[in-house]
This record gives C-alpha cells, sequence and structure tokens, in this order.
C-alpha cells in the first residue's frame, strides 16, 4: 500500500514523501475516478481528431480538470483522516498534518 516511486517524485521535497494508506474501498473509488478521467481524456484527443467545436472540446477538458481535482481532495481527505485517527503512527512515517496541509494548498 504505497505510492509508487514516480508520483512521490512529482513533490516537493518540503513535503514528506509517506506511503498513502488508504482503505481498500477508497483505494478502489480512486481507481474508478482515475479510469474514468483517462476515457475522458481519450475522448478529448479524438474530438480533436474529429475536429469538433473548440467550446466541446475546452468543456470536456474543464470536466477532466475538475474530475482531477476532486481526486486530488479525497486523497488529502483520507490522510487528514489517518493523521487525526493515527498521529502517533503517521508522524513515525514522516506524515503530519501540516505535511498534508501544504499538500492540500497544492491543489488550490
Amino acid at each position: 500500500m504505497g505510492i509508487v516511486q514516480e508520483e512521490t517524485d512529482l513533490l516537493d521535497t518540503d513535503v514528506a514523501a509517506a506511503p498513502i494508506i488508504l482503505h481498500e474501498d477508497q483505494r478502489q473509488d480512486l481507481k474508478r475516478r482515475l479510469a474514468r478521467v483517462e476515457g475522458q481524456i481519450r475522448g478529448i484527443s479524438k474530438m480533436i481528431d474529429d475536429s469538433r467545436q473548440c467550446k466541446d472540446i475546452v468543456t470536456q477538458i474543464s470536466a477532466v480538470s475538475k474530475a482531477l481535482e476532486q481526486i486530488g481532495f479525497r486523497l488529502v481527505a483520507s490522510q487528514i483522516s489517518y493523521c487525526l485517527e493515527n498521529p502517533e503512527e503517521a508522524r513515525k512515517g514522516g506524515c503530519t498534518l501540516s505535511d498534508v496541509e501544504k499538500l492540500f494548498l497544492k491543489l488550490r
């Protein structure tokens, strides 16, 4: 149960790269949402190939952006819950509420 190395490389070094702790239902929800985003992105690519109207393409791009934002918020919310429910374990794992706050601010 952890973040793959490539994903942790995306974070600044000032934020701890502790593995994410997710319940299986949370993991499945996030994966389902990501799969939906993948499909939307393929659809956007097809729209470009089909020379669809700019406003339609931008509408879909906006929807993808919002969906990714929601995935990020759900991840951060799960980390906040974990830190609050298991403060000592989270601290030992390198994940403090301050770290999670920094991650949240990256989303906005």
